[in-house]
């Protein structure tokens, strides 16, 4: 990276301006301190690499909420790289251009083959799935290579030919003559869009364009401790690029459907286990679940509504680290909704026993045992 100072500062906007007052602002200062506005100034280009990697950060959605959370620590090296940004790769540089010129690249630059569109695929799995991890297939409509010509656009049998207007450099050259002074640009050739080729006799399965629209399956492994909102990235599984450029990525975003007994909080578990009040009186070994299956488990004696026990490394799998988290297990007492005489006796003389004094003409039997239990 060019700069370590704040990217905000850079750009002169506030941390909660919106994307239109960032691209107004990149403009504005972008038109100021391009090198070719200031030959006289040595620092220009340097000032306006550190504006051109403020703006390309800033107006990522994705970059930024990282920037704004982790600061340049969130950044990596491989998020800004002035080469290509200078290439065109970012959509920034037409912007600055359309000022100057009425669009179109401007100076030395030049546009080369663009890389493939990324993609994006929304993908349901399970808990115990994205738990322990899994192997998915999927489908995804997108463009590739057209396998009749490989690429060329040339029906079978014919050849491509040598650009007439670019003379197969894919580049034209224009001198311009502005308010700034005389300038030329080199821009990418309309006639053969800068591959330096033309067609005259079209491929019929992709009518000259070199590619075509295909449904793909595709295997994902879904790696142990993934949630929703998490992003896996295959490379070069995105659209097709143009010719001589790299095919864009596929995004997998992952949704984790609830489950019906797990909670999940960070990469720990949460479920409510019911004993009867005998069981969390006395105490007693139950069988608790787990992803795994179910598990003995110890009740202390007098346990009371609400405590919760701790399962160690009975949680989800960290995804980018060693271990697993925990299973927390809270303890429901269940009371009964009816009892028999004979169970309504024992409870009498156990309250009784206990120093309680109950009457239940006048006192719901139901409630009592709640007051006795202390369940509310």
């Amino acid at each position: 990276m060019a700069s370590e100072r704040d990217y905000y500062e850079i750009l002169g906007v506030s941390r909660d301006a919106d994307q239109k007052e960032i691209k107004k602002s990149y403009r504005k200062l972008a038109k100021k301190y391009h090198p070719d506005m200031n030959k006289k100034d040595p620092n220009s280009s340097d000032k306006f690499k550190e504006i051109s990697e403020a703006y390309e950060i800033l107006s990522d959605p994705d970059k930024r909420a990282r920037y704004d959370q982790y600061g340049h620590a969130g950044i990596n090296d491989n998020d800004f790289n002035f080469d290509d940004f200078a290439r065109g790769g970012f959509g920034g540089f037409d912007d600055i251009f359309d000022m100057f010129f009425g669009g179109g690249m401007g100076g030395n630059f030049y546009r080369g083959p663009r890389k493939g569109a990324d993609l994006q695929y929304r993908l349901d799995i399970s808990f115990e799935e994205a738990a322990f991890g899994a192997k998915k297939e999927i489908t995804i409509p997108r463009t590739e290579i057209c396998s009749t010509c490989n690429g060329t656009g040339a029906k079978p049998g014919t050849k491509v030919k040598t650009c007439p207007k670019c003379n197969g450099s894919g580049q034209i050259r224009i001198s311009q003559q502005t308010p700034f002074g005389q300038f030329t640009q080199t821009r990418t050739c309309d006639r053969c869009n800068g591959t330096g080729e033309v067609v005259e006799t079209p491929c019929p399965d992709c009518n000259g364009s070199g590619k075509v629209r295909r449904h793909r399956s595709l295997s994902v492994n879904i790696p142990e401790g993934v949630d929703t909102g998490t992003k896996l990235r295959m490379s070069n599984e995105g659209e097709a690029g143009e010719k001589g450029a790299p095919n864009g990525d596929l995004y997998i975003i992952i949704k984790v459907k609830p489950h019906e007994i797990f909670e999940r909080k960070n990469d720990d578990i949460y479920c409510e286990v019911p004993i009867n009040f005998v069981q969390a009186t006395l105490g007693d070994e139950i069988k608790v679940p787990t992803l795994e299956g179910k598990v003995k488990f110890k009740v202390p004696v007098g346990t009371q509504p609400g405590t919760s026990f701790r399962l160690k490394n009975k949680g989800i799998s960290h995804i980018n680290g060693y271990g697993r988290g925990d299973e927390y297990i809270k303890i429901k007492v269940v009371i009964p909704k009816k009892l028999n005489t004979e169970q309504k006796e024992l409870l009498i003389k156990f309250a009784n026993v206990s120093g309680e004094e109950i009457n239940p003409e006048h006192k719901g039997f139901l409630k009592k045992v709640r007051d006795a239990f202390g369940v509310s």
